[in-house]
């Protein structure tokens, strides 16, 4: 018998740092990230927030950085890879630091945020089981737990991260379908829209679209919205919704009311006590969309525009708005666990039962999603770092600034105050010397900011007369940057101004 020798075990060709979650690669991933700072450092940043020129110069001119479109037989290798994207990032890129950065909820992240975002990517650990990531569901249980006490939930609420506001809303009323469902004693797992015959769904004139959006994902059809009238606040009238309801046929099946808090455009808070009453009294589904508003729980000062929150059977959130977070980071809170039942599934290669029972589980059953990356970990580095205190402080500062904004545009002449800061958007108009032309010339003044590259705000349209008026081109200054001061404020109004007259001026050499 020929004796067995030990062999010496083949060797890798790539060295270990390679991989991120090695302990060689996480300090292989700090070398490169510097080295790609002082890439940024020396890269020409754009002087405004966005760069200069048209949007196809723009485009073609990153384009161009990058090379061709077409994969390498060669790698550049990491380093020079990753120096080249930051320079196209940076060089040809937003700024949403920049002081007048203003156009969308879209704040810059905190540093914080971003260095725990890096860290839970090198982990690279999911959210379904138990073996994919254990510290990752410890971390997101944690935030959930603590989002549900900001709240004011009860001990029976549970939650989950999802890849946005829209993704919330779109569970959110998926849990209010298979409720409806099964009050009138039907499996929508199993029958899906059939089970519910004529279904509808109420929410403010002014509410998110992904409402629209998330009844045709869930086969229940646009035509289940229904619009409900707002009033000169623009919050939801509680007496039209108990009319829409009283005004129901017997061939229909409500399924749930979307209030909102912190509309996108205005930041107004649906009355939520009152719709939280009819919805009781109906046996209804309680949705609160606020993506926008749940931020102000932050604040002592504007938490209160909040009450009636924890009345809501589901909540969406986005710490990517008033959270200052890297998107993607929503969380859709539920008032009862009991909730995602119809989401909960076993897979043999997943999370077969016995392993379940011994503790060996995830959050499967909490999405939509299977492989869910741990997007609390930044959220969770946020809240220990600022808590609630500091957090509360960068809100109270952001209303400040719209405040301030709020003031300035009311003293301005040549500017129409449209819709004051609720939270921290103001609404606004330039007013044209020829009314015939206002709409054009304000969307051809935001497009001038644009172009220019000297300011970034936000267009939407508003009626500027009360409820019933047409609706009008407007601006808008969504105000997200904790570090900006009243001079900058002054200084992007001025800016606007500006541009407004320049535009005026092409409009009457006819040369726009």
């Amino acid at each position: 018998m020929t004796p067995l020798t030990r062999t010496r075990p083949p060797q890798s060709p790539f060295a270990p740092a390679l991989l991120a979650g090695s302990r060689d690669g996480l300090a292989e991933v700090l070398a490169t990230l510097a080295e790609a700072v002082d890439t940024a450092s020396h890269a020409r940043r754009p002087d405004g927030p966005v760069p200069a020129g048209a949007p196809a110069d723009v485009l073609a001119a990153a384009a161009r950085a990058l090379g061709p479109a077409e994969l390498p037989a060669e790698g550049l290798g990491p380093k020079a890879a990753l120096q080249l994207l930051t320079t196209v990032l940076v060089e040809h890129g937003i700024d949403l630091s920049h002081p007048r950065a203003a156009a969308h909820l879209q704040p810059p992240a905190l540093a914080v945020a971003v260095a725990a975002d890096a860290l839970a990517g090198a982990g690279n650990a999911s959210l379904d089981t138990y073996d994919s990531g254990a510290s990752a569901l410890a971390v997101e249980r944690w935030l959930i737990d603590a989002l549900i006490r900001l709240a004011g939930l009860g001990e029976r609420a549970d939650g989950v991260l999802t890849p946005g506001g829209s993704l919330s809303n779109l569970m959110g009323l998926l849990l209010a379908r298979d409720s409806a469902a099964l009050r009138r004693g039907v499996d929508a797992r199993a029958h899906g829209v059939a089970a519910l015959p004529g279904p509808v769904v109420f929410c403010s004139e002014l509410a998110h679209f992904s409402t629209h959006r998330a009844c045709a994902a869930l086969g229940l059809g646009e035509a289940a919205v229904r619009p409900v009238p707002v009033d000169a606040h623009r919050r939801m009238r509680p007496d039209a919704l108990a009319a829409a309801l009283a005004a129901l046929g017997p061939d229909r099946t409500p399924i749930a009311v979307v209030a909102t808090a912190g509309t996108t455009d205005f930041g107004s808070v649906d009355p939520l006590p009152e719709i939280a009453e009819i919805a009781a009294e109906q046996g209804l589904w309680m949705h609160v969309d606020a993506a926008y508003g749940f931020g102000a729980l932050f604040s002592e000062r504007l938490a209160g525009r909040l009450a009636g929150l924890e009345l809501a059977d589901s909540v969406t959130l986005d710490l990517h708005k008033i959270g200052w977070q890297p998107a993607a980071t929503s969380v859709l809170l539920v008032s009862d666990t009991t909730a995602f039942a119809s989401l909960d599934r076993q897979v043999a290669y997943l999370n077969p039962a016995d392993d379940a029972d011994a503790g060996y589980d995830g959050l499967l059953g909490r999405s939509l999603q299977t492989t869910r990356r741990p997007d609390a970990v930044k959220a969770a580095a946020t809240l220990l770092a600022y808590g609630r205190t500091g957090l509360g402080r960068m809100v109270d500062t952001c209303h400040d600034l719209a405040r301030h904004a709020e003031r300035r545009v009311r003293a301005e002449p040549r500017l129409e105050l449209v819709a004051p800061a609720e939270l921290t958007t103001v609404v606004f108009r330039y007013r044209s010397a020829d009314p015939a032309s206002s709409d054009r010339l304000n969307g051809a003044l935001r497009r001038t900011l644009l172009e220019s590259g000297t300011a970034l705000v936000g267009r939407t349209e508003a009626a500027t007369g009360g409820p019933g008026s047409p609706a009008r081109v407007c601006l808008k200054f969504t105000l997200l940057n904790p570090t900006a001061t009243t001079d900058d404020i002054d200084g992007l109004v001025d800016t606007v101004l500006d541009a407004g007259r320049t535009c005026e001026r092409l409009f009457e050499e006819g040369a726009a």
